[in-house]
């Protein structure tokens, strides 16, 4: 089996290597516990290996297997939580594996196939019915103590990146994180990755995969899709106005609040586009027209 080249850079995590020398024996675990005949992995991959395959009786799965990191550790219980509706279903799952045995979405299509204007109120729809409460005990992250850990650690990745961006910029992502993080709504169950390569065309209708749960309020989850299609934003010569429509659009689908939501917008573009080495120039951008579309 070749594993994946998107998939090398996890090389430079602490216990990556080793997890990619395991991933073939992992694969056939997996294939024997489950009675898999396993394909070929799906490409691109970057963040998981992705591989089809067919059960016993004939029926059509996709295989995962996550790295173990925070983000992704509680993947399974989010689908447990959607049980299909919304979602893939989860069929199988071993944690110790990082495994999980998932509905394969036929024909597949990926949401960025659809124009925009008729995509975000597809996408609205598969969160209305994502977005259910939190069972009263659970092991997800909260959006609360992300939301924390992020205004603690910004300033610092900013300032060893040598300054990438404009301070004002930097100052309003961690007085928002702290702000909203500390006063929030009705605690759901959200995807925190919900973006147009993440809701996929089913004989059951469009389904979300890939979360990275957290448990937090409903204004956050729209962080994602509001600096999506960025390679056409890049293009864009009025790339601030198509955000802010989209915010505007979405928000009042929804019924959510456009100042929350427009900040969690900015916080999370810069939580994910500003790591320990490296900046994002285009989270940077979307953090910045979302700051400017008040």
């Amino acid at each position: 089996m070749q594993i994946p080249s998107g998939l090398d850079w996890w090389r430079n995590e602490p216990g990556g290597s080793e997890w990619l020398a395991r991933l073939p024996r992992l694969v056939r675990e997996c294939a024997e516990l489950w009675s898999l005949d396993v394909g070929e992995p799906l490409e691109p991959g970057h963040i998981s290996l992705v591989l089809p395959a067919t059960t016993a009786d004939g029926t059509d799965v996709v295989l995962k297997l996550n790295f173990p990191e925070p983000e992704s550790e509680h993947e399974a219980e989010a689908l447990e939580h959607w049980s299909g509706e919304g979602a893939v279903r989860l069929l199988e799952h071993d944690p110790a594996r990082r495994a999980l045995l998932l509905e394969r979405c036929r024909p597949g299509t990926e949401l960025w196939s659809v124009a925009e204007e008729p995509a975000d109120a597809i996408a609205a729809g598969v969160l209305r019915t994502l977005w259910r409460p939190a069972p009263r005990e659970h092991r997800y992250r909260l959006l609360a103590g992300e939301a924390e850990r992020w205004a603690d650690e910004l300033p610092g990745r900013w300032e060893r990146l040598r300054r990438p961006f404009e301070e004002a910029l930097l100052a309003a992502a961690v007085t928002r994180a702290r702000e909203l993080g500390a006063d929030q709504g009705e605690p759901v169950v959200l995807h925190q990755d919900f973006h147009g390569g993440n809701v996929l065309l089913s004989d059951r209708g469009w389904l979300a995969i890939d979360p990275k749960p957290l448990v937090g309020e409903r204004e956050f989850d729209l962080a994602s899709y509001l600096r999506d299609r960025r390679d056409e934003l890049a293009r864009d010569p009025d790339a601030g106005s198509r955000v802010r429509r989209r915010l505007d659009q979405l928000t009042s689908e929804l019924g959510l609040d456009r100042e929350r939501a427009r900040g969690w917008g900015i916080v999370h573009a810069l939580a994910w586009g500003v790591t320990e080495d490296d900046v994002d120039p285009e989270h940077v951008a979307c953090a910045r027209w979302l700051l400017q579309a008040g």
